[in-house]
């Protein structure tokens, strides 16, 4: 999944993903000079980050 791709998915702007990704914890992976993400990845993490309510 690219950049836009997730900041689509979360609902938040592409500049927010690359400012944020890591300090969020989501694990990415060059791919030449490509920054993408693995969906299970993402879904691994927003499960860990899930607010209860």
């Amino acid at each position: 999944m690219s950049p836009k791709q997730l900041a689509d998915y979360l609902g938040v702007s592409k500049q927010t993903v690359y400012e944020r990704w890591r300090s969020w914890g989501i694990r990415a992976h060059k791919v030449g000079k490509h920054l993408r993400f693995r969906e299970r990845d993402v879904e691994t993490w927003l499960e860990a980050n899930r607010v209860s309510y």
